[in-house]
């Protein structure tokens, strides 16, 4: 089995599979629970989390808010042009994916409103452009006016209640998609979680919609990861220290979470503060520095989340359980079910 294979990594899953709502209320989606050192599946619901965690534990957040990051808007020979924002470069300046890319040039300007329009900057590969954008009053102000929050393309349905797309910890907009792992918690099985001991960390990931970019070579290693803004606080950073030298287990919500603790964590297990961007790119033979045990949903065939996935139990298992998953006819993807691999 050559694990730098894209092909390694492919299941498959029934579209029907594919959950297109989400559940309610949101611990009340299923849990596949593995067990990494027995290899022992558990089938259980998500509220049923509190009963693995103990006050020796840390459950680490991503607080990220989803933006209304996608726009509609016209050029002026009046063509539409789609566009979801990717990633802020600065006050006025984004990186987006528009659609279709072709009908662009540089310097054509798109409007959205009568108080929202942009000028594409530079044009690259895989539909991303760079745009700058002239507005009235705030620009946070301005999208809201017009911008949808963007689902994942395998999503069909329409989602009634936007704030289904956001967890109920979200704090600081800046993500194309949502950390999905984090849309299981309700405040009430947070609050059982703190009553029990488990100290909860927020750090921060803003999602790009680069998640969503399937991997198209075959050998992983020439797959171009794309940089996502993370951050985490010296005061976080000074409680996950002091866990570790405690010997506590530190638990990941969610892909993004993995992200952000194994960039901001050195070679000897030390957490340092960070503002920056990560393109880190996990897969089988990375060794992991910072996380014990990870929730998270089902992933995308031949996906980076599905490497990364491999990479924390190993491929073979992450095959066994997604096969297994696939048996019970668990939900998959952003609406769907999770996983616990402790």
């Amino acid at each position: 089995m050559d694990l730098l294979s894209k092909k390694s990594y492919y299941y498959d899953l029934p579209p029907e599979l594919i959950a297109q709502t989400p559940v309610e209320p949101r611990d009340s989606s299923r849990l596949l629970v593995y067990d990494k050192k027995t290899g022992k599946i558990e089938h259980r619901i998500f509220h049923d989390i509190i009963e693995y965690l103990t006050d020796n534990d840390v459950l680490v957040i991503n607080n990220t808010r989803v933006l209304p990051a996608r726009l509609y808007g016209y050029k002026d020979t009046g063509a539409k042009i789609e566009l979801l924002l990717q990633k802020r470069m600065d006050l006025k300046n984004w990186q987006c994916i528009a659609r279709p890319t072709k009908r662009l040039k540089e310097g054509d300007r798109i409007t959205f409103s009568q108080h929202l329009s942009c000028i594409v900057t530079k044009k690259g590969e895989y539909g991303l452009i760079e745009v700058r954008f002239d507005f009235d009053g705030t620009f946070e102000h301005r999208l809201s006016e017009v911008g949808t929050v963007p689902l994942p393309p395998y999503i069909k349905e329409k989602l009634k209640n936007a704030e289904r797309y956001q967890t109920v910890y979200s704090k600081i907009e800046g993500s194309s998609a949502a950390p999905t792992a984090g849309l299981h918690f309700t405040p009430e099985l947070l609050q059982k979680i703190k009553d029990k001991g488990v100290q909860i960390v927020e750090v921060l990931l803003h999602v790009g919609l680069g998640t969503f970019r399937p991997v198209k070579e075959d050998n992983i290693l020439k797959h171009e990861m794309h940089s996502e803004f993370i951050e985490m606080s010296p005061q976080n950073t000074e409680i996950l220290n002091k866990a570790k030298a405690a010997c506590k287990r530190i638990i990941a919500v969610g892909t993004t979470s993995v992200r952000v603790l194994e960039t901001a964590c050195n070679d000897s297990g030390i957490f340092m503060p960070m503002k920056t961007d990560t393109n880190i790119f996990i897969y089988p033979s990375y060794k992991f520095k910072a996380v014990d045990a990870l929730i998270t949903n089902f992933h995308l065939p031949e996906s980076t989340l599905i490497m990364l996935v491999s990479a924390f139990i190993g491929r073979d298992e992450t095959m066994k359980v997604y096969e297994e998953a696939v048996k019970q006819k668990y939900r998959f993807f952003s609406f769907g079910d999770a996983c616990f691999f402790k």
